[in-house]
């Protein structure tokens, strides 16, 4: 069991304003991802609506998990997933970028910098142990 902080109060709370808009915020995650890492565009094939769905959907699980402090399972298949994709350790500062580009977009004024903060706090600690345990280190 795992007491919630307040940074993971305001990344649990800005998600959840986010839901009524999943779609045009996941598909604006990823335009802002290949802007900043356009050889990341191979990668990802298809249809980016039903993708940013998915990666909207294991965001949320993960963040669910992490609060519960029961996220090490689902990171380490992520990361060993996304390491046999290509991702490398580096693709995942343009994701941080792009996931930020997308927050400011969305949710405009309400993005202060704790709540900018808060979300680089948690996207690090997911991102490091899905590098680690993903073996992409």
């Amino acid at each position: 069991m795992s007491i919630e902080t307040d940074e993971d109060a305001l990344v649990r709370e800005s998600f959840e304003r986010l839901r009524a808009d999943f779609d045009q915020f996941s598909i604006f995650f990823y335009e802002a991802l290949f802007r900043r890492a356009p050889e990341l565009r191979d990668l990802f094939r298809g249809d980016l609506s039903g993708q940013g769905m998915k990666f909207m959907a294991t965001l949320r699980e993960i963040l669910k998990a992490r609060e519960a402090g029961e996220a090490s399972g689902r990171l380490k298949e992520l990361g060993t997933y996304h390491a046999n994709l290509g991702i490398t350790a580096e693709s995942f500062e343009p994701m941080e970028e792009a996931l930020i580009d997308t927050l400011r977009y969305h949710l405009r004024d309400a993005v202060t910098p704790e709540l900018e903060a808060a979300w680089r706090k948690a996207y690090a600690d997911i991102a490091s142990k899905m590098i680690r345990d993903g073996g992409m280190t």
